[in-house]
């Protein structure tokens, strides 16, 4: 099963991610840890997008949609895969629905969350980190708070704040988020793969509630 995560930054894509990859048994992939990965190895592809993000700037579609290609040809996600941060734009869903026809393959379902601005705001905010990159357990100092101040109750790592995570640079990348990734909501509205989820504390609904209501959706219906 091929799943996409759609949702502005702090709506608790990776917390659904991590939730789903645990109970379907199909690996969690983002952008950023193929980055990452490719990077840390010395790739072409990887010295080709370092050039663009140790300047700030954001990576082009022609090397983010080589890096995914190639992350979808190694073993471990032939039986599916759940992409958090990929596509970001319409012409990316249309790339990737290319490389997964090659394969007999299609994106099976994409889950499309949503969750008020002014939480979004608090959320990050007061998001820490596993420093563990073979972990990276999200807390949240309000709403999931780790048990040891500081510290992450899975592996004992220390929990870190994202350097991005602050208010002024929370608002441009949401305006940013709209702007660009608003019009996939559309594109896979029109090919019925859309499952929209509202996460917000004011209905009571937080990830691990909507990671149950989704695998619940897709017990039922594949």
């Amino acid at each position: 099963m091929n799943i996409i995560m759609l949702g502005a930054p702090g709506t608790g894509k990776g917390t659904i991610a991590g939730i789903l990859a645990e109970r379907l048994q199909i690996p969690q992939v983002s952008t950023g840890d193929i980055f990452r990965k490719h990077i840390k190895e010395g790739t072409e592809l990887g010295k080709l997008a370092e050039s663009y993000t140790s300047k700030g700037a954001l990576v082009p579609d022609d090397v983010t949609i080589g890096l995914v290609e190639n992350r979808l040809q190694e073993k471990d996600v032939q039986n599916g895969i759940i992409l958090d941060g990929f596509p970001r734009t319409v012409k990316q869903a249309e790339e990737l629905d290319k490389m997964l026809e090659k394969e007999n393959k299609k994106v099976d379902i994409v889950i499309n969350l949503t969750t008020p601005e002014e939480e979004i705001i608090e959320r990050i905010v007061n998001r820490r980190v596993c420093s563990n990159q073979e972990c990276k357990t999200i807390f949240n100092l309000q709403l999931n708070p780790p048990k040891q101040e500081g510290i992450c109750d899975k592996c004992g790592s220390e929990l870190v704040q994202r350097k991005d995570d602050t208010v002024e640079t929370v608002k441009s990348r949401l305006n940013s988020y709209f702007e660009q990734t608003s019009p996939l909501v559309e594109y896979y509205e029109k090919k019925g793969k859309l499952y929209s989820a509202v996460v917000s504390k004011s209905i009571n609904k937080l990830g691990k509630d909507v990671a149950e209501d989704v695998v619940k959706y897709i017990e039922e219906n594949f």
